[in-house]
């Protein structure tokens, strides 16, 4: 069994960093399409950053040029690193695995916001302050 587990958000002012880590157990991350989203309360769910089968990265326009997606395979752990933080960056951030991406399900959906993402991760917050 998959397991996501989100970790590193926190309370920053505005033009601060955070690095938010995205660990898993039970399989491999080498052959997965991975990616980050945010939700606040009320609003629905946006895509923030991506990463294909390989390594091709995406970002959405609001966080392209601050946000950067990496993973590191030999520790089975996404991240997603995110300078010059802005207030409505505030938001819960999870992590998500597409694990059948690279074995041709859904070939279709070539937008990976929008990939059917069959794991996730518990969560993280973060806060940006003004």
């Amino acid at each position: 069994q998959v397991k996501l587990v989100d970790s590193g958000g926190g309370s920053v002012q505005a033009g601060g960093s955070l690095r938010l880590s995205c660990a898993a157990s039970g399989t491999t991350y080498s052959r997965y399409c991975m990616g980050w989203f945010r939700q606040v309360p009320g609003k629905g769910r946006e895509g923030v950053a991506f990463i294909d089968c390989d390594g091709t990265t995406s970002y959405a326009d609001s966080v392209k040029g601050r946000f950067t997606i990496s993973k590191d395979n030999a520790k089975n752990t996404l991240y997603l690193q995110m300078n010059t933080l802005k207030p409505e960056d505030t938001a819960m951030y999870y992590c998500a695995a597409d694990t059948r991406c690279c074995i041709g399900y859904a070939p279709h959906i070539l937008n990976l916001a929008a990939r059917p993402y069959n794991y996730w991760g518990q969560g993280t917050q973060v806060t940006v302050s003004s």
